[in-house]
């Protein structure tokens, strides 16, 4: 995911979502507002303001009188996001389908071999902002305003989530086909076939996503802390 940003709200959300894939951030991890604001060579109000949304999102825990840290989230909350962002994906561009281009088709063909290339080098970093670019054009003919917040608002949960499971999820010939499929299904122009195929999508990540987690967070397992 390409992350374009302005205000230092924006970049401080921008910085801690690096940190999480680089692994510096682990779920459980408490974020200090103080180092958070050092770090940056800012004042702690940006840092606030960006901590208050990435909780808004469900990206980071506030726990009152001890102070913010990496959500942990259960396998639920990991099925039911990724759910619900194949259901409003799935809707945008079931509802749009008419006014993609066969440049739009091309763009979005060149983005998964790109995808897959990007896999076969082990490229964590860019499969996942090449898979959000994709996903970004599939619902950029989109106009409702409501569902731009919620798709964008799960966006960053989303990809953090799969940055650290993919490889053990697909293979990279996997990760191409699964977006080829959708692909398919807009160029096939069926509403009801699109619609599906963008749920199962996301609902089949979801689910593995949600079964790794639940084996990591299993008794016995040593917790990062």
């Amino acid at each position: 995911m390409t992350i374009r940003r302005t205000t230092y709200k924006d970049q401080v959300i921008g910085h801690i979502y690096d940190l999480i894939l680089d692994g510096h951030y682990l779920p459980g991890d408490q974020v200090k507002e103080s180092l958070l604001a050092r770090e940056m060579g800012i004042s702690r109000a940006p840092v606030r303001e960006a901590l208050k949304e990435l909780i808004a999102n469900g990206i980071v825990d506030y726990k009152p009188q001890v102070g913010s840290y990496i959500a942990l989230l259960s396998p639920k909350e990991i099925v039911d996001a990724y759910t619900t962002r194949g259901v409003l994906e799935g809707f945008a561009i079931m509802s749009t389908r008419h006014l993609f281009t066969e440049d739009d088709i091309e763009e979005l063909e060149l983005m998964v071999g790109k995808m897959e290339r990007l896999a076969q080098k082990g490229n964590k970093k860019k499969v996942v902002q090449v898979g959000g670019e994709f996903h970004d054009l599939l619902i950029n003919n989109n106009k409702n305003v409501q569902l731009a917040v919620y798709t964008e608002s799960l966006s960053l949960k989303l990809h953090v989530l799969f940055y650290k499971h993919w490889s053990a999820l697909y293979s990279p010939e996997e990760i191409g086909e699964r977006h080829l499929q959708i692909v398919s299904s807009l160029v096939e122009g069926d509403p009801i076939r699109i619609e599906q195929t963008v749920r199962d999508h996301y609902i089949e990540t979801g689910t593995k996503i949600a079964a790794l987690s639940e084996s990591e967070q299993s008794p016995g397992r040593k917790q990062h802390k």
